[in-house]
């Protein structure tokens, strides 16, 4: 039976992004950190990510030990697995490459040490097709950035043994993590393909002139963003249900949404004039904003929900007084 190694120390594999905001999640939560990326300047570039995203790891709180120079580089990628525990692979999304990168992973990392891939496109089953123990790699996508937004996706390849999963579950739980686990390997995972069938009908509304670019995003974020923020769809169809809750919401509201709405959901054309009408849009409603200063108004927001979410998931009672959100 597989058994994986207790998690001391992570190599992180592939430093672009979702590299080093992973990177910076595990150093905020107070691991040795080796990190490895054959891009030229690769390790500069990932410090000052480190550096720049420190204030909001602090801000989300710090497990004690805590530092960035607990981060080690090396373009040795043989050397930066070889007493890794936990490896997490975030290289280009090319099959042929993660293939063969999985392959030397496999042969490079200790025995024991799981090896998961941020891949948000390519499964498991393709990954670990030249793998000698593919039973211990599995898949872990996060949703960006890592290093604040909880979620990770985690779901096999048809040769990952149950076990991994169990361990890589309980691993991103016990890092602050909200891990959810795919019973079903399929293209873009699940978040991925949420946000899509959102996007596309978006899409088609500013196509048909139903709105524009600006009032879809409010329309999103003012209305069931706003819920979806705090309890996911299903739940909120249960409350939607009245007294009867979601029973009665099944067997009432469900088949009129089932049978009049979904069959009008749209298919856009996405052709280069629709493009244009978007970025112009986007361009519009960032009203001269830089991309940095919209992530920073992004994330204090972010940093606000969570703190309101982990106050609701402390021990005592769920429903939070007016006090406590105050």
């Amino acid at each position: 039976m597989y058994s994986h190694r207790p998690v001391h120390r992570i190599a992180i594999v592939g430093t672009g992004t979702i590299g080093a905001s992973w990177a910076t999640h595990y150093l905020a939560r107070g691991f040795d950190v080796t990190a490895t990326d054959p891009a030229p300047h690769a390790e500069a570039a990932l410090r000052s990510y480190v550096d720049a995203a420190w204030d909001a790891a602090t801000t989300l709180g710090l497990e004690n030990g805590a530092a960035p120079d607990r981060l080690r580089f090396t373009a040795d990628m043989r050397e930066a697995v070889a007493d890794a525990d936990f490896v997490q692979e975030n290289a280009p999304e090319r099959p042929e490459l993660k293939v063969r990168l999985f392959a030397d992973l496999d042969d490079a990392a200790p025995q024991g040490a799981i090896i998961a891939s941020s891949s948000s496109s390519i499964t498991m089953s393709v990954m670990q097709a030249e793998c000698r123990h593919p039973e211990r790699t599995v898949i872990g996508h996060p949703f960006n950035p890592p290093h604040i937004v909880p979620l990770v996706e985690v779901v096999g390849g048809t040769k990952t043994a149950p076990e991994t999963i169990r361990d890589a579950m309980s691993f991103y739980a016990s890092i602050g993590k909200r891990p959810v686990h795919l019973k079903k390997e399929i293209p873009g995972h699940v978040a991925n393909r949420l946000q899509a069938a959102l996007y596309r009908e978006v899409v088609y509304l500013i196509e048909q002139g139903v709105l524009d670019v600006a009032d879809s995003d409010d329309a999103v974020s003012w209305g069931p963003g706003l819920r979806w923020g705090v309890m996911g769809p299903n739940l909120l169809w249960h409350l939607g249900g009245g007294e009867g809750g979601i029973q009665h919401f099944m067997d009432t509201l469900m088949p009129q949404m089932a049978t009049a709405l979904w069959p009008t959901l749209g298919d856009p054309e996405f052709t280069p004039e629709l493009k244009e009408k978007i970025v112009n849009g986007v361009l519009d409603e960032a009203d001269g904003h830089s991309i940095d200063e919209l992530a920073a108004e992004r994330d204090t927001m972010l940093f606000g929900l969570l703190a309101v979410r982990a106050r609701q998931m402390a021990p005592g009672p769920r429903i939070a007084t007016e006090s406590q959100l105050a």
